[in-house]
């Protein structure tokens, strides 16, 4: 999981604001000492955020990168952005440093709103050998391609009929794709299934991710979006918490009566961690995994139908490659098997090519805990740096036509990339890459998969509303696409 912007800094005392200025004229003389990329710090203290917010505005997908690469040339420039000075990258082999240089020349970084939010020992704020653990425990226990094939297909595909048998005639698409996936993750991490304590919790997580991109007011003034959010988090804390101690107190009992023989969950990890993590830090883990859950998977689903929609013929051949798969089945309410997943290559194409053009990780916040050196640059130690996957999945130079969605482009591409500089810099980056890769980047592959297979060959639909797709602060369709739906088969 990642985050694509951030949010401003709420500056409130004359002291601070002092200091502030003193720290950002030493980073201006700092800057002719280093050689850093050419560009522009903007206005005191705000620098070129709100140019930034404004330019994202007009619709276009990378109005502020595309004005700077053209008056600055290369692919590096240098802007500041709620209130640090930043070198921006849309150079794919330097963004490929970036991913792969984290822990020795580059480390994670996030404001104070999102790890507040999301809590320090969430899997993005991690750092080092604790990182590198949790992580692997997070991809290879609970969403491996083997762990998914040998455990998790079967409740995927049960979950996701299960929701579509409550459609009615007209659904928003993205609320009904958070759900699906909300419970998912649920499911699969904490052995929960769909209930009155699952939609209390995603209700409240639905006010807890809107904080993220909002400016981080006093938490006692709830009636912005980053103030609800702090009230939310502290509901979903407390529920998290009650689980945990619950699953706590029962762990102790089967112990002690040498009865476990539950399949292990999340929960049970991180109660037998040898780390021995507190209550609290169990609760910060399992509420940062369930945002990735709750915000990336629903926004690639909403995104694909969008794609879709619009381009009826990539829609017949996906609706052609489902239906063949469904007629293969021995009844038509058999369930989906990883055997089914592996042929369905046009409807990957097109999730690659929504991944591509939707950019749901628009890119990542860094910050150089080294000098780093690159063609003829210099970006001092502890700069912030943001390495853009977008800026790169939509350059010319890297795909032919590239703000078109077009998935043909990927048959017959077996690789993760459309292509590969001659240094081996992925142009193509959908979840990031290095020690920090997404672990549930097949997990949502399959969710998807799943979805739309059930959905091209149960259904059919129209676009109740118009709507539009905007970039800032995430990837998504400003109302939700709202469509009018109509079963033709069974579920």
């Amino acid at each position: 999981m990642a985050f694509s912007f951030i949010s401003f800094p709420l500056f409130s005392s004359s002291l601070f604001l002092a200091a502030l200025i003193f720290t950002l004229l030493r980073r201006t003389r700092k800057k002719h000492t280093f050689q850093l990329p050419p560009g522009n710090t903007g206005l005191p203290l705000i620098g070129e955020s709100l140019r930034m917010i404004t330019a994202y505005r007009s619709g276009n997908p990378e109005p502020f990168v595309d004005d700077r690469l053209c008056r600055h040339g290369g692919r590096l420039f240098t802007t500041h952005l709620f209130g640090e000075l930043t070198v921006f990258s849309a150079d794919p082999e330097f963004n490929q440093l970036v991913l792969a240089g984290e822990g020795r020349t580059f480390e994670s970084s996030y404001p104070s709103s999102i790890s507040t939010l999301l809590g320090r020992r969430s899997l993005v704020l991690m750092k080092g050998s604790l990182h590198k653990r949790m992580h692997s425990l997070t991809l290879t226990r609970f969403a491996s391609a083997g762990v998914i094939r040998s455990s998790l297909l079967p409740g995927i595909d049960h979950l996701i009929r299960l929701n579509l048998r409550s459609w009615g005639e007209s659904v928003r698409l993205l609320d009904q794709a958070k759900k699906i996936a909300f419970e998912l993750t649920v499911e699969q991490l904490m052995s929960e299934k769909p209930g009155e304590w699952t939609d209390y919790l995603s209700r409240h997580y639905n006010a807890l991710t809107d904080g993220f991109f909002s400016v981080p007011l006093p938490s006692f003034l709830c009636l912005n979006a980053y103030g609800r959010a702090i009230k939310a988090r502290k509901k979903v804390a407390e529920s998290l918490m009650e689980l945990v101690k619950s699953r706590k107190e029962r762990k102790m009992r089967e112990i002690v009566c040498k009865t476990e023989t539950r399949k292990k969950d999340m929960v049970d990890e991180l109660l037998e961690a040898e780390e021995g993590f507190t209550e609290e830090e169990m609760v910060d883990f399992l509420l940062a995994l369930l945002v990735s859950g709750h915000e990336t998977t629903p926004a690639m689903m909403t995104l694909v139908v969008k794609f879709l929609t619009d381009n009826p013929s990539a829609l017949d051949l996906v609706k052609e490659e489902q239906v063949g798969i469904r007629e293969r089945k021995k009844g038509v309410q058999e369930a989906l098997e990883w055997s089914d997943y592996k042929t369905m290559p046009f409807t990957q194409c097109v999730i690659n090519e929504t991944l591509r053009v939707g950019n749901i990780i628009s890119g990542v916040f860094r910050r150089t805990v080294a000098d780093v050196h690159y063609k003829g640059y210099k970006i001092p130690k502890g700069c912030k740096v943001f390495a853009s996957f977008r800026a790169v999945h939509l350059d010319e130079n890297y795909f032919e036509d590239a703000r078109t969605f077009n998935p043909w482009r990927w048959l017959g591409n077996t690789s993760k990339d459309s292509g590969k500089l001659s240094a081996g810099a992925p142009t193509f980056t959908p979840f990031g890459g290095g020690q920090r890769l997404c672990p549930g980047y097949e997990l949502g592959r399959v969710e998807v998969s799943v979805f739309l297979h059930y959905l091209v060959t149960c259904f059919s639909w129209e676009v109740a509303e118009k709507d539009k797709l905007v970039f800032f602060p995430t990837t998504r369709m400003l109302k939700g696409y709202p469509i009018h739906v109509q079963r033709h088969r069974s579920l």
